[in-house]
């Protein structure tokens, strides 16, 4: 029984006996109190979990750790322990709380003291686990890409639309200043007229065949493959055993596409925002781009990609640019990058400190906006903004729609660079008009018995 059903059911039962010490812990009533947190578990507990999502989630006081989740038993008890310490320091006790640990996230999302859960995993290992803690009733933090598949980035909105937990995307960009300002300064016509998005995105290099070994006992490697075709074990292309760099799986189109979509989904993101775009897309795409001819890295190098959309606005996106976005008007420009931030120590952000927001004149970024201009939701950082939504019940910043919309822009990307010629795109039915090729593009083959494709809806 929980502590508020037992002093409420004791309280009346013995009409008046019962009563309350006077020196209580001022966190055990109140919006902090045990009974009101926002019980939090983590799946996948790898580099972007430790550095960012957990440990920016442990900031809130109204998020309480329970559990943890991964297919590597060495990561999954690292990040209890991480826990255990911080809550222990905060404290000042040596056990002041017991982090539970699940290999398979099924189990865990069947855990019913776990209210949401942050999906830090491999970006194969996105929409299943979304779509499942949704259908469990859980309110998720999801990193970005949302799909690997237009088709299992609608099926996961959709569901979370049906469902009616809030999911937030793990497109942080959104809750920095620089972003909104830049977005705000363009919808309000700042620039003038909107005409063309230059976005600056890497490609990522070729590598070599790496050597195959035994599979780590503490790996469920079956699981960690999902529903990607079964290989032998390399750990360059999994994760480093000793480390927290930056894993080898990010190069390869078994568990991702590269920097269009490792990268391109915060970059679209945010452009859309500027572009109000943020439920639709581009109407055709054409792209152009470079492939390793040998290794075991095989994802996208150097590229250019042309998006058009019925408003008239052209988004080219290349490693030529700058890494950021320049919105170009009729009257100016406005450039808006991270500057100096890292989501993790192994991001490919240059080093220095480039300007985050910078603009044709001084008068454009000084310029203010009036009460009766566009003004875009405020959030001051992601996570937060998702434990607020789950409180208030309010959608978040980034919502699956959303987040599916910006990821759909990435992977009709990724099918362009494979299928040449310009590709028509219908943002409506979400298909190709003018190309079998590319459609068939939209889903991928899942092996049995993980994949999207096997979940009870």
């Amino acid at each position: 029984m929980k502590r508020r059903n037992f002093l409420k059911k004791t309280g009346t039962a013995t009409a008046g006996a019962f009563v309350i010490p006077t020196i209580v812990p001022s966190n055990v009533f109140g919006a902090n109190a045990p009974s009101n947190k926002i019980h939090v578990a983590q799946i996948g507990c790898g580099r972007i979990a430790k550095d960012h999502d957990t440990a920016a989630t442990l900031n809130y006081a109204q998020a309480q750790f329970v559990a943890v989740c991964d297919v590597d038993t060495k990561r999954m008890q690292d990040s209890k322990k991480r826990i255990e310490g911080f809550y222990n320091d905060k404290n000042g006790s040596d056990n002041a709380v017991d982090i539970k640990m699940y290999q398979d996230y099924r189990d865990l999302l069947a855990d019913k003291n776990v209210d949401a859960v942050l999906i830090s995993t491999p970006d194969h290992w996105h929409s299943q686990p979304a779509i499942e803690a949704a259908l469990a009733g859980k309110d998720i933090y999801l990193q970005k890409p949302t799909s690997l598949t237009v088709e299992e980035g609608r099926l996961l909105s959709d569901v979370i639309n049906r469902t009616g937990v809030i999911l937030q995307m793990g497109t942080q960009q959104r809750s920095s200043s620089q972003f909104r300002r830049a977005a705000e300064l363009v919808r309000n016509g700042r620039i003038g007229k909107l005409h063309t998005v230059k976005i600056g995105l890497p490609g990522d290099p070729s590598g070599p065949v790496f050597e195959t070994g035994p599979v780590p006992s503490n790996l469920d490697f079956d699981m960690w493959m999902g529903s990607t075709p079964e290989v032998e074990y390399k750990e360059k292309m999994v994760h480093p055993q000793n480390s927290y760099s930056r894993p080898g799986w990010l190069r390869h189109e078994y568990y991702g596409a590269g920097m269009i979509t490792g990268w391109g989904q915060h970059h679209y993101d945010s452009a859309a925002w500027g572009m109000d775009t943020e439920h639709t897309g581009p109407i055709s795409v054409e792209a152009i781009a470079q492939f390793p001819k040998s290794g075991d890295w095989n994802v996208h190098g150097d590229f250019m990609v042309k998006h058009e959309y019925e408003n008239g606005i052209t988004v080219l996106t290349s490693g030529g640019f700058p890494n950021g976005i320049r919105y170009e008007g009729e009257d100016g420009w406005i450039f808006v990058t991270r500057g100096a931030y890292r989501a993790t120590a192994s991001d490919p952000v240059p080093e220095g400190s480039t300007k985050a927001l910078n603009a044709s004149s001084e008068e454009i970024l000084k310029s203010k906006i009036g009460d009766d201009e566009i003004k875009l939701y405020v959030s001051e950082e992601h996570h937060g903004d998702w434990l607020n939504s789950i409180k208030t019940r309010k959608q978040p910043i980034c919502t699956a729609e959303v987040g599916h919309r910006s990821c759909t822009v990435c992977l009709i990307s990724h099918i362009a660079m494979k299928v040449p010629g310009v590709l028509e795109w219908d943002p409506m039915t979400e298909r190709f008009k003018n190309n079998d090729l590319a459609n068939s593009m939209l889903r991928r083959p899942q092996r049995y018995p993980y994949g999207t494709n096997y979940i009870k809806i």
